[in-house]
């Protein structure tokens, strides 16, 4: 049967710390487990192994909270996944990406190898019941198509996720009579449908972007709101987003162009509409150039006729004139019929 990895009470929990990875400190990993001292204390884990898996179901009507820091990290580089099956209660994950809930019914895969802070939530008057099994990264591995994520959630809903909770909860209960290699097949079976659950949700998920993707969008965004500042340079736009002159020059080779060809093609597409849209009467050319960054019309002209073909003003007027021709031809009065000419 299940055996108890640790239980804590009212006399034994200020040595929780201590009492959590069992006897001999062989389960879990390196970091701080502390209670809520607030509530009534009341846990018990209980625990099976299965291969190099070790099954655990906790039991408690006390919060519980525990956390992994670089510190805990480095003095004890285990690297261990966790999964998760909350049956009753709820567990909050929170690292540098941000945080989430898991209600009962729901899944959660945490990974050893980065920061994290979990909290385990008993329900009012039902208690916390979570079932979760450490696996060792490198065997989770072999049982999905991509890279273990450090954090991956899935909902109630997955029927894979009820169906693994299921196998191993009949493993926890009844490994005697199963057998060691029944039991590690079931567990097999478990980590199989929870790689092929978490493979679709990765690919109904938008491709994540890359940290170069998420600076070159900035720098993108920053050039955009700026552009019509005759000072604007790769100063300014270093300084605006912190970045190095270089790391800012590595990621502009992304767009294909150099940083001077980059805010240039802009203004002068920005001029183009302009100028395209605009009336004469209302804004002149100098102004068009002003206003998108140029500092001479001089030099507006002569860059605009280098790129377009026609100086900004012979732009001007054969845009006028199609306008007015398309304008003239939406207006023209629709011909009568033959026959109703002769009535």
């Amino acid at each position: 049967m299940p055996e108890t990895l640790f239980a804590l009470d009212a006399d034994n929990y200020r040595d929780c710390q201590n009492m959590f990875r069992g006897p001999g400190r062989s389960e879990y990993y390196e970091g701080d487990f502390w209670i809520d001292e607030t509530m009534p204390v009341e846990v018990c884990a209980r625990k099976r192994t299965s291969g190099s898996c070790t099954i655990i179901e906790t039991r408690a009507a006390t919060r519980q909270f525990f956390r992994r820091t670089q510190r805990h990290i480095r003095t004890n580089a285990s690297d261990l996944s966790v999964l998760w099956f909350v049956r009753k209660g709820g567990l909050k994950y929170s690292n540098r990406q941000g945080r989430l809930t898991v209600a009962p019914g729901g899944f959660l895969l945490t990974r050893s190898m980065s920061p994290f802070f979990i909290e385990l939530e008993p329900q009012a008057g039902e208690g916390l019941d979570v079932l979760h099994m450490t696996v060792p990264t490198h065997v989770l591995r072999g049982f999905l198509r991509g890279e273990v994520e450090d954090c991956a959630a899935l909902d109630a809903e997955c029927r894979a996720v009820a169906s693994a909770g299921s196998i191993l909860a009949q493993v926890f209960e009844e490994g005697d009579a199963l057998g060691e290699d029944a039991m590690q097949l079931l567990t097999e079976t478990a980590c199989r449908l929870i790689g092929l659950a978490l493979d679709e949700e990765a690919r109904a998920r938008p491709p994540r972007r890359t940290l170069s993707e998420q600076r070159l969008d900035d720098v993108l965004r920053f050039i955009e709101i700026h552009l019509s500042d005759p000072n604007l340079c790769m100063a300014m736009v270093g300084e605006g987003c912190a970045l190095s002159p270089r790391y800012l020059s590595l990621l502009l080779q992304g767009t294909g162009q150099t940083f001077s060809e980059l805010v240039w093609s802009k203004r002068l597409e920005m001029a183009k509409e302009w100028l395209g849209r605009s009336d004469p009467r209302a804004v002149a050319i100098s102004e068009v150039a002003y206003g998108v960054g140029f500092k001479s019309t001089a030099h507006f002209s002569r860059k605009f006729k280098q790129v377009f073909g026609l100086n900004p003003r012979d732009y001007r007027e054969r845009e006028g004139a199609g306008r007015s021709a398309r304008a003239g031809a939406s207006h023209k009065p629709p011909r009568l019929a033959v026959g109703a000419m002769l009535q």
